[in-house]
């Protein structure tokens, strides 16, 4: 197999295994700092523990992050030295500083959270869970600047060689890509993390389980899902759009469309046939939808996919299918959270909406993968959008070298996630400790 497709592989797995334990710990965390900040405000007992409950699985979720986490940027010097070779006096940059700063304050304040129940007041213990969750999201930011450079690079300098050096580090943290790319994904993070606190509390309301407990967290998840369910439909949007001035031919392969037009249509199901540019298929063709939706005209022109060289067309069906996942399960998520408003004060007597919300858990992940194959897989043959193909990124190694570190990665990796989903199931079935009894009238 050619170095360059293992190496491909490689990279996407590893993304599948980050991108399972990420973003829940975007969204956990901050849940987890409101419940410890209701648990201040209030002094009820019942949020301590909902805090300390959360926050184990917050804990196992994180570890497993932080370990995936490396093993990617590692990548980067072993499959993908030629592309660090070039773009890593920019690249490096974000990466270094998401280590350094964020990451570096999110695992020191998780472990002074994690041990400093009994030595710190309770404000301050707060504080220190909310500096976890703000610098979760910190490193998320800087991760993500780094990748919208490969979006849309800018602040850049080609040198003669052909390696690229920063001009303007200014430019390249506040690259315009980020302001759409960066809370698209923690609206998705959070997203996903309601539907988690929302789903394990459903199945222990299906089972009349700690009912004040589980109705509080559903609750709690409830509000967030509410919130940036809806702002996802709209961002997503808005997203959209500006793919559609800085990758075109993303767009088209979202879009399977071939051929440039005016008055574009979208159409919601057909079969590409990539092989014989055309589409098997098309039902549902709204004439012009395509047009407004991207650049705010039904009369606008949408460039189709004939009009890119055909080296440098993305591959359209996986596009174009994980688009329509994407899509479909943003509209479903408003949708099941406007139930769940309306049902938020008889949980426990909707066991229907409840059955719906345990089986949705795994809903979000799916959407996270669907929207990250489009980011990714659109911009190909692009490693660095417009300046560097993928296929010149790769180390110049043979097969075997990496197909030894393929196999050992998938062989650690699915005993480490067979390990951290037993230990998250246990947990999560396992419910919260036991309220301490109220101490009896003359006891000490």
């Amino acid at each position: 197999m050619d170095p360059l497709v293992l190496a491909r592989l490689q990279f996407a797995i590893t993304t599948v295994y980050h991108f399972f334990f990420v973003p829940l710990t975007l969204g956990l965390s901050i849940i987890v700092a409101v419940m410890e900040t209701l648990y201040v405000r209030t002094g009820l007992e019942t949020y301590k523990h909902m805090t300390k409950f959360w926050g184990k699985l917050f804990i196992i979720n994180f570890a497993m992050g932080v370990v995936t986490g490396i093993v990617q940027e590692f990548q980067f010097g072993m499959n993908w030295s030629e592309y660090s070779r070039t773009v890593g006096d920019i690249f490096g940059a974000p990466l270094a500083i998401e280590a350094l700063l964020a990451f570096f304050l999110e695992s020191t304040f998780l472990g002074i959270w994690i041990f400093g129940w009994d030595k710190l007041s309770k404000g301050l213990h707060a504080v220190a869970i909310w500096l976890v969750a703000i610098a979760s999201n910190v490193s998320a930011l800087w991760i993500l600047i780094a990748n919208s450079f490969m979006q849309q690079p800018v602040g850049y300098e080609l040198q003669q060689g052909g390696g690229l050096v920063m001009k303007d580090f200014g430019a390249v943290i506040l690259n315009p890509n980020i302001w759409y790319q960066f809370p698209h994904t923690i609206a998705a993070g959070f997203t996903t993390a309601a539907f988690f606190v929302m789903g394990i509390s459903a199945y222990h309301l299906l089972r009349k389980q700690h009912i004040d407990f589980f109705t509080k967290s559903f609750r709690l998840g409830l509000a967030m899902a509410l919130i940036f369910s809806f702002a996802e439909v709209i961002q997503g949007h808005i997203h959209g759009s500006e793919v559609a001035k800085i990758q075109p031919a993303k767009l088209a392969a979202m879009e399977a469309l071939w051929d440039t037009q005016t008055n574009a249509p979208q159409t919601l199901f057909l079969i590409p046939d990539e092989q014989n540019e055309r589409n098997l298929f098309e039902i549902g063709s709204i004439p012009g939808a395509l047009s407004m939706l991207a650049y705010h005209d039904p009369k606008a022109e949408v460039k189709g996919l004939k009009a890119f060289p055909k080296d440098e067309r993305p591959p359209v069906t996986i596009t174009f299918v994980a688009f329509r996942i994407m899509v479909a399960l943003g509209f479903l998520f408003p949708l099941l959270t406007l139930i769940g408003l309306f049902k938020r004060n008889k949980l426990v007597n909707s066991p229907g909406y409840l059955k719906v919300m345990l089986w949705s858990m795994p809903l979000p992940y799916i959407a996270l993968q669907a929207g990250w194959i489009v980011t990714e897989v659109g911009r190909q043959p692009w490693i660095v959008y417009g300046v560097m193909k993928t296929k010149d990124a790769v180390s110049p190694i043979a097969t075997s070298q990496v197909g030894i570190s393929f196999a050992a990665f998938i062989v650690v990796y699915t005993i480490l996630g067979i390990v951290a989903f037993y230990l998250m199931r246990k947990f999560a079935i396992q419910g919260p400790e036991p309220l301490p009894a109220p101490a009896k009238r003359g006891e000490v």
